[in-house]
């Protein structure tokens, strides 16, 4: 039996699955190092893949350290701007701001980030140092409001949390370019440089969390600069650095906040992992990223995104789609119980879930995220193979809907 992965794995399996050439260097690896120390000694593929990494990073982000997967990347990150501000002097700018709707991970103070309520039950965070604003979500927008006033307002959002907490006391401000777990949320245009400048004006980091969107899901290795116009000060990345073939992140630190560091006495960013650039994790993201070269990927996202959203949208046409939005080859298909009024569905009715069901047995694996469904499709995706996947979720999304009639919940 086959099935058309329409997440990809978890927006991971960039390259597709059962690439020879993948379990060509991972095996050769294996059997030639399996394993350094990151502490105590450097590796050959692991100095080959930063270097390649920081020549695609924008800006001046040519540092480059490697985590065993997005979690600790981020956390990563987080630590290293608390022991940024540290050598500085700056014991008190410790708050870090997120939103609503975000996702960073699940270690505790990248937990304490996200902003996704669900995922809270139950849970402690640190919400001594961690506050939100709100997220950039058009669909949600009052009536009346133009697309420029939403941004405006969303931008003054984050300056005004800024304000309130002290701008001496406010560390860093991470976002993900594309809010994908939250429900592939897609900022209006200007949101990040703007934001990015704010971040500028009051001395606070901007952390881009690009777990999702890097490695080719917008068609370019990172998507900061290249599709949203701006440059972070840090990117976390992880996910499609390996294409999903063995566990691996990143954290890419701009040459301006490490020079503030470099001379300084007894001062060492003390952080690592035991499988921190793991020579086997390396080997599958060199071997992923010429995989991606060598096949034009970047070049064919930026081909086929464009019609991969045309046609998804052709859902709207349907009673129970509220909206189709995304970019590139990452989008999500949110369900209403009402599309004028864009009433979201009760939880309760699982339709997410019920479409998923139905396009299994269709051919499809379907994401779904409570009443929307998410698809970001392996890059090497062709337009046919798009018809494919459309068609059956077209069809999965009528049979439940037919569903919930039956039971007189819609």
């Amino acid at each position: 039996r086959k099935l058309i992965d329409g997440p990809g794995g978890m927006w991971n399996v960039n390259i597709g699955h059962g690439v020879e050439e993948i379990a060509d260097a991972v095996s050769h690896q294996i059997r030639t190092m399996s394993y350094a120390s990151p502490f105590t000694e450097s590796t050959t593929v692991r100095a080959i893949f930063a270097e390649r990494i920081a020549e695609y990073a924008p800006g001046d982000l040519k540092r480059v350290f490697f985590t065993s997967g997005g979690s600790a990347a981020v956390d990563s990150a987080l630590r290293f701007v608390m022991f940024y501000n540290n050598v500085r002097g700056l014991r008190n700018k410790k708050k870090i701001i997120g939103r609503q709707d975000g996702y960073h991970g699940s270690t505790y103070l990248g937990a304490s980030c996200s902003g996704k309520e669900r995922d809270k039950n139950n849970f402690d965070f640190a919400s001594d140092i961690v506050h939100h604003i709100s997220a950039p979500n058009p669909y949600r927008k009052d009536d009346g409001v133009t697309l420029d006033e939403f941004c405006d307002a969303k931008v003054k959002e984050l300056e005004d949390k800024i304000l309130e907490l002290g701008p001496e006391n406010v560390a860093a401000f991470i976002a993900e370019p594309i809010l994908a777990s939250g429900g592939v949320i897609v900022p209006p245009k200007g949101y990040h440089k703007k934001t990015s400048e704010i971040c500028r004006k009051h001395d606070v980091i901007y952390i881009s969390d690009e777990i999702v969107t890097a490695f080719g899901r917008l068609g370019h290795i990172f998507a900061s600069e290249k599709y949203f116009d701006f440059t972070p000060d840090i990117i976390v990345a992880a996910k499609g650095i390996t294409s999903g073939y063995v566990p691996c992140g990143a954290v890419l630190i701009s040459e301006k906040l490490m020079a503030e560091l470099d001379n300084k006495e007894r001062v060492i960013f003390s952080n690592g992992f035991t499988d921190s650039g793991h020579p086997v994790a390396m080997a599958a993201a060199n071997a992923s990223l010429t995989y991606m070269e060598e096949h034009n990927l970047l070049e064919h996202v930026q081909e086929v995104g464009p019609y991969f959203q045309e046609q998804l949208r052709s859902l709207e046409d349907l009673s129970i789609v509220g909206e189709v939005r995304g970019e590139g080859l990452m989008a999500a298909v949110e369900c209403v119980g009402n599309k004028d009024k864009k009433d979201p569905l009760n939880l309760s009715y699982e339709i997410g879930s019920r479409i998923n069901e139905h396009c299994q047995n269709l051919g499809l694996i379907v994401r779904p995220l409570y009443s929307t469904c998410v698809m970001s499709p392996s890059l090497i995706i062709t337009k046919s193979q798009i018809d494919d996947l459309v068609g059956k979720l077209r069809k999965g999304i009528v049979m439940a809907t037919e569903d919930i009639k039956k039971e007189g919940l819609y």
